[in-house]
């Protein structure tokens, strides 16, 4: 991408920071927009009602033969590490198929994660993936509740977050009745976790993706999240009740391509409760998988 180019994404970067008072680093951010052939991928941003003083920016439909935490290392955007997760996605390139990346930083804090989307015609075994070498011992300990709820051969995608050492996986075309108010109570209840909020079983019951974080110091299941799609992120808070920030957010946060910005909507369970994150699309790449899900086979990017 310019430098021209560059300063348009960064200036839309401090457009969305500023609809929650956060004042992104251009000394953390510039260099990672320096990094990345920012044309040819998906941007989204996306904020959290847990806590978060920053704001995440997420970059797909990076290419498959690549380790984006690798690279991100050899460009100084990220720290190496000794721990596991600094070789999990070397792992899984060895061994599971894999069809793109992507990378996610703050505007604060800088690189923090990876995805590793797997093929959608071959959704992956989890059996499979916890045995990968520096997967959470924990993955494997809990295949019996990922078979209970039907979603032991629906691993769609693997996270990875490097300074909190957590790995997300997710499932895609699980069977309906997962996402029925009784089944996610009893999965709530599995995995101690807090009795459920309608507002959570009503997403729950729309979910096109499931996930649930883990990591290396606990045997258990960390959060489960469930995500919908959002076809104008303006019209949500009309549909649910949201924090005055993230209603702020969603009014008015910045996209590139024709009609209303898209995005998912999740909500996520922990032993602390409930919280919610609102994921918008930025920029669509053409082709890309984000592009014909939310704009249908015409859509292209920008």
């Amino acid at each position: 991408m310019t430098d021209t180019g560059m300063e348009g994404l960064y200036a839309a970067i401090e457009e969305a920071s500023g609809l929650l008072d956060v004042t992104p680093s251009r000394d953390k951010v510039w260099p990672i927009l320096s990094a990345y052939e920012l044309e040819k991928v998906v941007v989204a941003f996306r904020v959290t009602t847990r806590g978060s003083r920053d704001l995440d920016c997420r970059f797909t439909a990076l290419p498959a033969d690549v380790n984006p935490y690798r690279y991100a290392v050899s460009k100084g955007i990220a720290e190496a590490t000794d721990h596991p997760v600094g070789t999990l996605l070397d792992d899984v390139q060895a061994n599971i198929p894999v069809t793109a990346h992507g990378v996610d930083f703050g505007v604060v804090e800088g690189f923090r994660k990876t995805w590793t989307f797997l093929p959608g015609n071959d959704l992956q075994k989890l059996s499979k993936v916890a045995a990968l070498p520096s997967m959470p011992p924990s993955l494997a300990e809990n295949l019996d509740f990922y078979a209970r709820y039907g979603l032991d051969d629906k691993n769609s995608m693997i996270g990875i977050d490097y300074p909190s050492r957590t790995v997300n996986v997710y499932f895609l075309q699980f069977p309906d009745e997962t996402r029925a108010p009784e089944t996610v109570r009893a999965m709530l209840r599995d995995l101690g976790l807090p009795e459920p909020s309608e507002q959570m079983l009503t997403l729950a019951k729309q979910a096109v993706g499931i996930y649930t974080t883990l990591t290396w110091d606990s045997p258990k299941i960390q959060r489960i999240t469930f995500a919908t799609l959002v076809p104008d992120a303006q019209a949500l808070p009309g549909r649910i009740a949201l924090e005055p920030s993230v209603e702020k957010f969603a009014r008015n946060v910045p996209h590139t391509y024709p009609g209303p910005v898209q995005g998912l909507y999740n909500v996520a369970s922990y032993s602390g409760g409930e919280y919610f994150k609102l994921q918008t699309y930025h920029q669509l790449a053409e082709g890309s998988l984000e592009a014909r899900v939310l704009l249908g086979p015409a859509g292209s990017g920008s």
